[in-house]
């Protein structure tokens, strides 16, 4: 599967920065995930489940303070006061 980089950062640091096959969160209007080559765009994240798929198949599922989200053409920036995973 294709892979983008992810990177989520609070105001404290880096949180996660990886090769991920795609990102679950939910946005102001709803739950959305982000693939490869996903179209572009900057959306607010509220507070809720973030799950990361990583490129070995793994899962990380967690729980998210919310923040907002770029997706660009190769990359998702994600920032955030806090995400903590299982």
């Amino acid at each position: 599967m294709k892979t983008f980089l992810l990177n989520i950062s609070s105001p404290d640091g880096k949180l996660f920065s990886g090769q991920v096959v795609s990102l679950i969160v939910r946005g102001v209007e709803g739950e959305f995930a982000v693939l490869a080559e996903h179209v572009p765009f900057i959306t607010n994240v509220v507070p809720g489940k973030c799950i990361i798929e990583l490129e070995d198949g793994t899962v990380k599922d967690g729980q998210t303070e919310g923040g907002m989200i770029t997706v660009g053409k190769d990359d998702v920036t994600y920032l955030t006061a806090g995400v903590t995973f299982e």
